[in-house]
């Protein structure tokens, strides 16, 4: 059976969600997702195909960067909301194909496997995706975009190329395209997968052009690039072997939490926020009942470009215990901090396994131990049962402090 993949994409996806709850059409509304009451140099999330096409705004910019636009509608930022709508989206795919024919490539996007279900719905893929596009529609008013091709890569290019750009915003293309629509793509990184750091390794050894990548000796690209260097080659070809149905599991998994902070902190102040770090990500890590043997700590600075530090350890003994993991953190932030202004925190921890046999350190009785950890699952079943935000230390009430405002956002977002 001919492999067959779409990937579908919602159209400014945060912006037409505000327009689908407004009944406003998205592509005569200048309407951004931004707080308005936020800094200029906060991040407009969204906006409508309206003012990308008639203002120029970019994909990403900053509220300060807006033109000033007559009746221009500030919708605030709700991520719980955005969220909602993509798992309806992801519902009304898991009409149409099975889970294991489904790869959710992010919020707004996704990658289906058509082939094994065109023979049972009587149509081609094109007929296929339009009557997946209008029932994203019907329900849930929002627009879609789709790129079809024999593989994931030839499908994204289509979609990002020729799908996204002008109705019915439907591209589909085959491997009588390579040479006449990927080749014709240019810079390299405009390439789904070529990044600023390989494309001026290509620049360097004379590619400049997929042509040129396709038409390279393959000796030199995995001289060069190792495996990556082939795969490279075959891609250019227009050739992928990648499969939905084998989900990608990675050898290590870690645990993060990181924020931009409001202002420049000192050293104590972010003291203070590490701690509320660490109090949420070893909730986090005991609520996938594991443990870590590695921390890690990430520091910036002043403009985020002026410099940062970042270290990591391991663990003597796997934990996951609050105290141990903040007093890891606390030694390494302390022996790399400078004295100057720090807006960018952020920990890991890293080596995580299974729950397994502890062992006491000779400073440590088990009473010690196994009552600071009934005291962190008894704080952790209030936190699941009624919410984050209504356990918390009291230095939450300090200015410096982050956890009450962060606890009313997803994703650095209001919810």
């Amino acid at each position: 059976m001919d492999k067959v993949i779409a990937v579908i994409d919602l159209k400014s996806f945060y912006a037409s969600c505000e327009c689908a709850c407004r009944h406003l059409d998205i592509f005569t509304t200048p309407l951004v997702c931004c707080d308005p009451y936020r800094s200029g140099s906060s991040i407009v999330m969204s906006a409508t195909p309206f003012l990308k096409k008639h203002y120029g705004i970019p994909n990403v910019c900053r509220k300060r960067e807006l033109p000033d636009v007559p009746g221009m509608i500030y919708a605030v930022p709700r991520m719980s909301y955005y969220l909602k709508m993509s798992a309806k989206v992801n519902s009304i795919f898991l009409d149409y194909v099975a889970e294991e024919d489904l790869h959710v490539y992010s919020v707004d996007e996704s990658f289906l496997n058509l082939g094994p279900y065109l023979k049972y719905y009587g149509c081609s893929a094109i007929e296929l995706v339009e009557r997946i596009k209008k029932d994203i529609w019907n329900k849930l008013g929002l627009v879609a975009t789709a790129g079809i091709g024999s593989n994931m890569f030839l499908a994204k290019n289509a979609l990002d190329h020729e799908g996204k750009k002008r109705p019915p915003y439907v591209a589909y293309w085959t491997k009588k395209d390579v040479q006449t629509k990927l080749w014709n793509i240019s810079p390299l990184t405009d390439i789904w997968g070529i990044g600023n750091g390989i494309s001026s390794h290509l620049k360097r050894i004379g590619i400049r052009t997929m042509k040129e990548l396709a038409l390279a000796d393959v000796g030199l690209l995995e001289k060069e690039f190792g495996v990556i260097g082939y795969q490279l080659h075959e891609l250019a070809n227009g050739r992928d072997d990648s499969d939905i149905q084998e989900k990608y599991v990675p050898l290590e998994k870690s645990l993060t939490n990181g924020q931009t902070l409001k202002r420049g902190y000192t050293p104590s102040e972010a003291l203070l926020v590490l701690r509320e770090m660490n109090d949420d990500l070893a909730y986090r890590l005991r609520s996938q009942n594991l443990f870590t043997g590695k921390v890690s700590v990430w520091i910036g600075y002043g403009d985020m470009l002026s410099g940062s530090f970042a270290k990591q350890t391991t663990l003597d003994i796997a934990t996951d215990d609050t105290d141990t993991l903040y007093e890891n953190i606390k030694r390494i932030f302390l022996d790399g901090a400078e004295e100057r202004p720090i807006r960018g925190l952020s920990i890991a921890y890293g080596k995580l396994s299974d729950p397994q046999a502890e062992q006491c350190s000779l400073f440590e009785s088990y009473e010690e131990r196994d009552e600071k950890r009934m005291l962190d699952y008894a704080l952790d079943a209030i936190k699941a049962m009624f919410g984050k935000s209504k356990v918390v230390r009291c230095s939450a009430l300090l200015e410096p402090s982050t956890v009450l405002f962060r606890s009313g956002m997803i994703g650095g977002h209001k919810k």
